[in-house]
C-alpha cells in the first residue's frame, strides 16, 4: 500500500509536469481469529511511552506469557519458546471486499494474541490434480503473515526470509506444518516470515472491463503480498529484522510469486534477494496470463453466474462454493478453446495465474525477456530437484540407447540405479536453465544454480531440508544443516555455500556453474549438457 502509493504520487507529479503525465493440504488452527482484548478502532495505532508500558505489564501479567511488541495497527503477543518467539495470523492488511485490493489494517486497542494461525485463502484446484479443496477455516479477508524471532526489539537486525508457499495460484497455505520456521530462525538466528495471501478466483479473477473499481483486480492475489513485504518494511525492525535486508523465497508456485514480484515495479525496493525452488513455469501450466485469456476466462464465469455489467455487484455476495464451481467449469472450457495445456497431467485446462496488464506486471516473468529493470539488481538463488515430478505421472517413453546411457551416467555419475525416465528434465530443469541464463545476461547481480539431488529428490523434497525439519538419518540431519545453511547466508550475504559446500561460483551462460546438492556437495560446469541434448534437442534457452 505505501509503495503503491508512492507510484501513483510519482505518476500524478509526472502527469502535472507534463500539463503545467505485481506472487497439499492445508492445517489451520483451531481458534483461526486471534482474540484481541478491548476494541478495535479506525487510524493507526502510533507507539507511545504509555502503549510501551502497557506492552511491559502485559508480557508479564498475561498468561499467554509471550513478548509484547507494537505493530502500526497495534500490540501484538506471541508466544516464547526455546529461544524463538512466534507470533502466527498477524493481519498485515484487510480485503473486506472481492476482487479489490486489500485496505490498510483497521487499528486496534489493547493487546491482540497471536498465538494461533489466521484464516487462508479458499482453496481452487490446479488443472490435472483433480478438485478444489476443504474450504474450512477459508476467507477473502486471508491477508495475515506468520513469524519466528530469536530476539524481538533487542536492536540487533537479522536478515529477513520471507516465505511464499506452493500449490500454483490456486491452493495452499503459509500454515502448513512443514513450513514452521522455528527451526531454521533459530538454526541461522534470523527471522522467518510466512505470508498468507489470496488465490485462484478470488485474487486473479479479471473484473477489469467491469468499471473502476475492478480495475486491478486480475492481480490482487500477487498485490496482497506486495501489501505484506510493505508491512514488513514497516514493523519488521521490532521484531528483530532487518528491512534493509529482506529475501523472498518460495518453492514451485511460490517460486513464480518470487518471479513475479521481481518484475513488477510494485514490489521494487521492497526485497533484496531472491530464492526459487523449483519455480512453477511455462511447462508446468505457468505462463502468466495475457489480458486476452482473462478477459475470455471471467465472460465465462459470469455466463454461469448469470452476472452482466448491471448486476455486477452480485460477484460479492456469490457462495464461495458456487463461485469456484464455475471457475473450474470455465477454466476447462477457456484452457480448451485457447489450446493452454494443463499444469500437469496431460490435456488442456487454463490455471488461475497473475495478468501481465503492462501495469503490476509489465513483462511475463516466465519468458526469455522476463526480467524488468525493476529486478535487475537482485541476486538470485535458483534450482531444482533431480526428479521432481518423474515419479508422480507418466512421461514420454525414452528409448534406452547407449548415448544416451553414456549422457546419463557422465552428467550423474553417483547415481548408478538412475534410469532416464527418473531424471525430470523438461518440467522444471530446463525452463529454470532459461530463466538464469537470461537474468545471469543481465550482469547486474548474481545468480546461483543447484540441482538437489539427495535420495529420491521429487517436487518439493528439500523443503525439509531447508526448514531443517528432517527426522531421519545423521546424513539427513547433515544435509539439513548444509542446505538451510547455504540459504541463510544467501539471505545474509548474498553468496550461498556452508560446511562441506565447496565455493559457489555464480552461474553464467558460459560456464553453467552448478551445484549439486547432495550428501558430497560438488560444484560442476555443463554437467547435463549432453544429456539434455539428447532428451530435449529443440528446446532454447
Amino acid at each position: 500500500m505505501r509503495k503503491r502509493k508512492q507510484i501513483l504520487a510519482a505518476a500524478l507529479a509526472g502527469a502535472m509536469a507534463f500539463s503545467l503525465t505485481a506472487c497439499g493440504k492445508t492445517n489451520t488452527a483451531a481458534g483461526q481469529t486471534e482474540s484481541i482484548q478491548q476494541t478495535e478502532s479506525r487510524g493507526q495505532a502510533e507507539p507511545t511511552e504509555e502503549t510501551a508500558d502497557e506492552a511491559n505489564t502485559a508480557s508479564e501479567e498475561n498468561e499467554n506469557g509471550g513478548t509484547v511488541v507494537q505493530t502500526t495497527a497495534g500490540l501484538v503477543q506471541g508466544t516464547d519458546e526455546d529461544g524463538i518467539s512466534r507470533y502466527l495470523g498477524i493481519p498485515y492488511a484487510q480485503a473486506e471486499e472481492r476482487f479489490v485490493p486489500a485496505a490498510e489494517v483497521t487499528a486496534w486497542e489493547g493487546i491482540r494474541i497471536a498465538d494461533s494461525y489466521g484464516p487462508i485463502s479458499p482453496q481452487g484446484a490446479i488443472s490435472g490434480l483433480g478438485q478444489a479443496g476443504n474450504q474450512d477455516g477459508t476467507d477473502n479477508n486471508s491477508q495475515n503473515l506468520n513469524i519466528w524471532t530469536p530476539g524481538v526489539n533487542d536492536g540487533e537486525k537479522r536478515p529477513v526470509m520471507v516465505w511464499l508457499h506452493g500449490g500454483g495460484f490456486s491452493t495452499g497455505s503459509a500454515n502448513e506444518e512443514g513450513y514452521d520456521g522455528e527451526n531454521l530462525s533459530r538454526s541461522g538466528d534470523v527471522v522467518v516470515v510466512s505470508v498468507n495471501h489470496r488465490l485462484n478466483v478470488l485474487g486473479y479473477l479479471d473484473l477489469s472491463a467491469y468499471g473502476e473499481k475492478y480495475k486491478d483486480s486480475a492481480n490482487v492475489g500477487i498485490r496482497d503480498i506486495v501489501d505484506s513485504l510493505e508491512w514488513i518494511q514497516d514493523n519488521i525492525e521490532a521484531f528483530g529484522g532487518d528491512p534493509d535486508n529482506v529475501t523472498v523465497f518460495g518453492q514451485s508456485g511460490g517460486g513464480a510469486k518470487v518471479l513475479a514480484l521481481m518484475t513488477s515495479p510494485y514490489a521494487e525496493g521492497l526485497f533484496h534477494k531472491g530464492i526459487v525452488q523449483s519455480g512453477a513455469t511455462e511447462t508446468m501450466g505457468v505462463i502468466f496470463n495475457s489480458q486476452e485469456a482473462s478477459t475470455r476466462l471471467t465472460e465465462h464465469i459470469l455466463k454461469r453466474l448469470d452476472i452482466t455489467e448491471d448486476n455486477i455487484e452480485d460477484i460479492q455476495t456469490v457462495p464461495v462454493e458456487e463461485l469456484e464451481t464455475a471457475a473450474m467449469e470455465a477454466l476447462q472450457e477457456t484452457g480448451e478453446e485457447l489450446k493452454l495445456p494443463a499444469a500437469l497431467g496431460g490435456g488442456y485446462s487454463m490455471d488461475w495465474e497473475p495478468v501481465v496488464d503492462g501495469d503490476f506486471l509489465p513483462t511475463n516473468p516466465v519468458t526469455e525477456d522476463s526480467f524488468a529493470e525493476a529486478g535487475a539488481d537482485i541476486p538470485l538463488l535458483i534450482g531444482s530437484n533431480l526428479n521432481e515430478w518423474s515419479g508422480f505421472f507418466e512421461t514420454a517413453p525414452i528409448e534406452p540407447t547407449k548415448e544416451l546411457e553414456t549422457a546419463l551416467r557422465e552428467a550423474y555419475p553417483d547415481k548408478t540405479e538412475l534410469t532416464a525416465e527418473q531424471v525430470d528434465t523438461t518440467t522444471i530443469r530446463l525452463p529454470l536453465l532459461k530463466i538464469m541464463s537470461h537474468k545471469a545476461d543481465q550482469k547486474a547481480a548474481p545468480v546461483y544454480a543447484y540441482v538437489f539431488t539427495y535420495g529420491n529428490s521429487y517436487h518439493g523434497a528439500e523443503i525439509p531440508y531447508v526448514f531443517q525439519r528432517v527426522s531421519g538419518s545423521g546424513e539427513e540431519q547433515e544435509l539439513a544443516e548444509q542446505v538451510s545453511q547455504a540459504w541463510i547466508n544467501f539471505a545474509r550475504t548474498g553468496r550461498p555455500g556452508a560446511g562441506k559446500i565447496p565455493e559457489w561460483e555464480p552461474y553464467t551462460r558460459e560456464s553453467g556453474a552448478t551445484m549439486l546438492l547432495d550428501v558430497e556437495p560438488e560444484l560442476v560446469y555443463h554437467h547435463d549438457q549432453e544429456l539434455l541434448s539428447i532428451l530435449v534437442p529443440d528446446y532454447e534457452y
